[in-house]
């Protein structure tokens, strides 16, 4: 009995050892958040965008600067009109200066031209986020739709080998009444066609499957083999499918996040605008620094200075004026695109709600329709068996109960994909 179980054990660990790796949805999704290069592409245009958001942070913050230097020089009397110089002979003599300065600069008032430039890059950041989430989004749709391809695939497959297994089981029919004199050998013949065919089928299927998963990789943005399974799974109903447009519509306007990264875009060309018109005015800023000379490091001189300075620029030619209108401009086209999306938004859902009513609804013809096309194929064999029924009706059943699998499959798929998409118009990953 101990070997018994030790051979069982073995022989449960060498079928475990052959199985394939099953891979399910979620972590298909997971492995695409880790390794899809459009994601990192966006996840650095996010990155890209703070950065830039704090460039424009810097005017707005202490200039500290340092010089320092040596020179050495000749000090020739030049003569200068109007000004009395010594006069002498020139040479080649040499004296070394050094010199040194630190200089602080802080920018007091421009009314709002650098605040605002960095509130409005602050927004833009923002938009990108939004624009990087977005990504995240579609790049969840792209791996449910190939999952639920390769999960068809999987299922297409295993009704093209279930067909020919029972094509096999009527051959085996077939031939015994052939050889007992029953049917004539033309019916042989025709069961052989059909397993051949159901042959190629199964081929047929199984290297759509395999493409399936190829493109599962893609779309999860690694390079591997397929050497894997993939899980039975469905999307669960979502709440709300089954009810009215408008909450559906409304709560996807507020979680889509194309919609957020154009309202941002709104707010930043707003504050461009603010940040232009403040050109109008003068900047005011002050300044505070520190001077060090001499020649000899030690016997220096030294100065401190402070001062306030003013700068304004009166007339450009009606530049600042032109900004204006042009910041304008933009944002009126980007209040015209935020309701263009909002309408793609409503269609989207109506469409991947409807598109869910018709494959739920589809269901329940396509279950009616192989239950009915199980019982054509046990009738046709018993009148096979019978002699009361030819090949051509046992063939036709068999036709009419894959064609029935398959649709069923594919009733599963288009629903699966349907939510998928009522997912992504609604916003939700």
């Amino acid at each position: 009995e101990a070997g018994t179980a030790l051979i069982a054990a073995a022989l449960i660990a060498a079928l475990l050892a052959q199985a394939p790796r099953v891979l399910t949805l979620d972590e298909a999704l997971r492995t695409a958040r880790e390794h899809q290069p459009q994601l990192r592409q966006a996840r650095a245009g996010t990155e890209a965008a703070r950065a830039r958001a704090d460039q424009a942070r810097s005017p707005l913050l202490p200039q500290l600067s340092a010089t320092a230097g040596y020179q050495r020089s000749t000090v020739n009397p030049i003569q200068r009109p109007g000004l009395a110089t010594g006069t002498g002979t020139a040479s080649w003599n040499t004296f070394g200066f050094y010199s040194g300065a630190l200089t602080l600069n802080q920018l007091v008032w421009d009314f709002g031209q650098s605040l605002d430039r960095f509130r409005a890059a602050q927004a833009q950041a923002d938009a990108s986020g939004k624009s990087e989430h977005t990504a995240e989004l579609q790049s969840a749709a792209t791996v449910r739709a190939a999952y639920f391809d390769a999960r068809a695939g999987k299922a297409l497959a295993a009704v093209a080998s279930e067909t020919l297994v029972n094509l096999q089981r009527h051959l085996e029919q077939i031939q015994g009444f052939v050889e007992a004199g029953t049917r004539p050998p033309i019916d042989l013949a025709q069961a052989r066609g059909d397993i051949a065919n159901a042959q190629l089928q199964l081929i047929t299927a199984q290297n759509s499957f395999e493409t399936a998963k190829a493109q599962l990789n893609q779309a999860m943005g690694v390079l591997r083999d397929t050497d894997y399974d993939v899980a039975d799974e469905v999307v669960p109903a979502i709440p709300g499918e089954d009810g009215t447009l408008e909450p559906l519509v409304e709560q996807a306007v507020k979680a889509r996040p194309e919609v957020t990264a154009l309202q941002d875009q709104v707010r930043a060309e707003e504050l461009t605008k603010t940040s232009i018109r403040g050109a109008w005015w003068p900047a005011i800023g002050a300044s505070a620094g520190t001077t060090r000379g001499g020649t000899a490091l030690d016997h220096l001189g030294w100065n401190v200075a402070l001062g306030v300075n003013l700068s304004w620029q009166i007339f450009q030619g009606g530049l600042t004026t032109a900004q204006v209108h042009e910041a304008e401009a933009n944002e009126g086209a980007l209040l015209a695109q935020l309701d263009a999306l909002k309408l793609q938004v409503g269609f989207d859902v109506s469409q991947a709600r409807l598109a869910v009513r018709a494959a739920k609804a589809s269901i329940a013809a396509v279950n009616d329709a192989l239950v009915n096309a199980r019982e054509r194929l046990r009738l046709a064999e018993g009148r096979y068996e019978t002699g009361a029924g030819s090949a051509i009706e046992l063939g036709d059943a068999q036709v009419a109960l894959s064609s029935a699998q398959a649709q069923q499959v594919q009733a599963d798929y288009r629903l699966a994909t349907a939510r998928a998409q009522l997912l992504r118009a609604l916003g939700r990953s």
